[in-house]
């Protein structure tokens, strides 16, 4: 029997309650290691002092403009500082932040827009004319832009728009945070990548994001002053929740622009980097880089990999250059990564391609998170034997609150107490998990999500395609990218290079096919495409 408050005297206060929020780490760093570098990128010198006070100016500007809180604020930004200040800043107005993928076409960009209903769009200047295009396209009311140039990379002020710095000019560094009075309300909407369509928005709350942070620390064998180096982009599920993490432990944030070989390694040589996560066509990057490109390593560095399951030659390469990577898993509805291959030391005394396989393995629960499992379709886990297949299911505090404007969609994806992914797998003996195939057909192209559907419905457009249907291609650099297989209407004669051009006249450049092979698809009787028999042809 549990103790009642008005039995026992005992209650929530102010004094012993305080709604989770990951605000709290930078305002807690802004006390306690003003002084340190909290963010660094070229010139840029943030120390945790000036960190909180452009984010109180941005949070006040917002204010002044009329963002309200539970308003959206939309981003369209690679990892600058502007990017990771909009991450403490827009949730400080009591606002919801929408970071949006830099890599999506006007028409999916505009839809974003236009069902988040964004207010403010905070844009680089280098995707000025993206947001532009996008603003044209929307049925709704457009929001105010802020253009954010950035002079050292290239990319000035257009002139045609209010700039960042001057809108930060009307904001307050003392300003009062609007913090959560519920730990559930809105931190951030996150979109997919349109896996059945048109993207669906993930919304994040305060305590699932602050969760990630203080989860993430302990998985990552992390201690006091990190430097992480901004790999993955913050639209990806915020950066999987790092940059409101680095600020816990009095970290360095530094940025990345433009994410090659030789900034990876110049920035760990030059900045300290001690921590980076990245899609395996990261690791490729590193593994593939030529000589002029490498700097030797001053220290071990702890990777984070995620987004398809990196190819063992890979973790075995990439090992013996002094990178130490572990193999993470989640979504978008998961905040980003919730499991992580969980070293056994048993494993040490294995060939080394039979490390490197299981090192490949999505692995166990992170601290986060209460459960995760493979269940059959009858709801039951299935047997830990390696073989048997089931779809991933998890449920803990770092879940999604749903699909915005989407009931039927996240009723269907949290039913029966579980989040269900979608993604095939099997259990291992050890309770490890492995990715056995990939529901939906989606196609993960260096960590970017594909949706075969959106492709398909594309290719349809053309004059001479009767069918179609879309499946992942292997790929050396990608890792699989789009293969589209065209049976043509009688009569015409097949234009690989013309259709590929028709698609990227449609698609963002990363969903278009990179091959088209033309053939009758094979079907069943029911005339339903057989895709498991296309794959066979292709790898993926």
């Amino acid at each position: 029997m549990g103790w009642m408050a008005d039995e026992t005297g005992l209650e929530k206060c102010r004094a012993n309650h305080v709604p989770l929020t990951p605000l709290s780490h930078l305002a807690r760093a802004a006390r306690v290691f003003p002084d340190r570098l909290a963010v660094a990128y070229g010139k840029t010198r943030l120390s945790y002092r000036d960190y909180h006070a452009r984010a109180s100016r941005l949070a006040s500007a917002l204010n002044r403009a009329g963002v309200a809180p539970g308003d959206v604020v939309a981003t369209l930004m690679p990892n600058v500082p502007p990017q990771a200040e909009a991450h403490f800043g827009v949730p400080a107005s009591g606002a919801v932040l929408n970071t949006i993928n830099t890599r999506l076409e006007d028409d999916t960009v505009a839809y974003i827009l236009d069902h988040g209903g964004a207010r403010v769009l905070l844009v680089d200047s280098q995707f000025l004319s993206l947001a532009e295009a996008a603003i044209t396209r929307m049925s709704g009311p457009a929001p105010r832009l802020v253009e954010v140039p950035d002079e050292d990379a290239g990319w000035p002020a257009s002139g045609r728009h209010e700039t960042y710095e001057a809108f930060l000019e009307g904001g307050d560094p003392a300003f009062d945070w609007i913090l959560p009075g519920d730990e559930w309300e809105s931190l951030a909407l996150n979109y997919t990548s349109g896996t059945t369509g048109r993207p669906k928005g993930v919304v994040y709350h305060h305590r699932g994001a602050y969760l990630m942070t203080m989860g993430t620390v302990p998985s990552w064998r992390m201690t006091l002053y990190p430097v992480y180096l901004t790999i993955v982009p913050l639209f990806h599920c915020n950066g999987w929740n790092h940059t409101w993490m680095i600020p816990l432990l009095g970290g360095t944030l530094v940025c990345c622009r433009d994410v090659t070989a030789r900034a990876i390694h110049d920035a760990i040589a030059d900045e300290g980097v001690t921590h980076f996560g990245g899609a395996p066509i990261v690791l490729n990057m590193l593994v593939n880089a030529t000589e002029d490109e490498r700097r030797p390593l001053p220290h071990a560095v702890e990777v984070f990999t995620a987004g398809a399951p990196p190819p063992a030659a890979t973790l075995s390469a990439i090992g013996r250059l002094g990178f130490n990577v572990t193999h993470v898993y989640g979504l978008t509805e998961s905040y980003g990564h919730v499991t992580e291959c969980l070293w056994n030391a048993e494993w040490n005394d294995l060939p080394e391609e039979e490390r490197s396989a299981r090192a490949a393995r999505q692995g166990v629960l992170m601290p986060m998170m209460e459960e995760i499992t493979v269940l059959d379709a009858e709801g039951n886990e299935v047997p830990r034997d390696g073989k048997t297949q089931g779809e991933i299911a998890m449920r803990g505090n770092a879940i999604m609150k749903g699909y915005l404007k989407n009931p039927e969609a996240t009723r269907e994806a949290l039913a029966d107490g579980w989040f269900h992914s979608g993604d095939l797998a099997v259990l291992h003996p050890d309770g490890h998990i492995q990715i056995a195939d990939r529901a939906k057909d989606i196609i993960i192209s260096g960590g970017e999500n594909i949706s075969s559907v959106e492709v398909e419905s594309a290719l349809m457009h053309h004059p001479d395609v009767l069918l179609c249907a879309v499946v992942a291609m292997a790929h050396e650099k990608w890792g699989e990218v789009p293969c589209a297989f065209v049976e043509l209407k009688p009569g015409r004669e097949g234009d690989a290079d013309g259709i590929i051009a028709f698609v990227k006249g449609r698609l963002a450049g990363f969903k278009v096919p990179k091959k088209v092979i033309f053939t009758e698809l094979p079907k069943t009787s029911t005339g339903k495409i057989q895709k498991f028999e296309l794959r066979k042809m292709t790898g993926g």
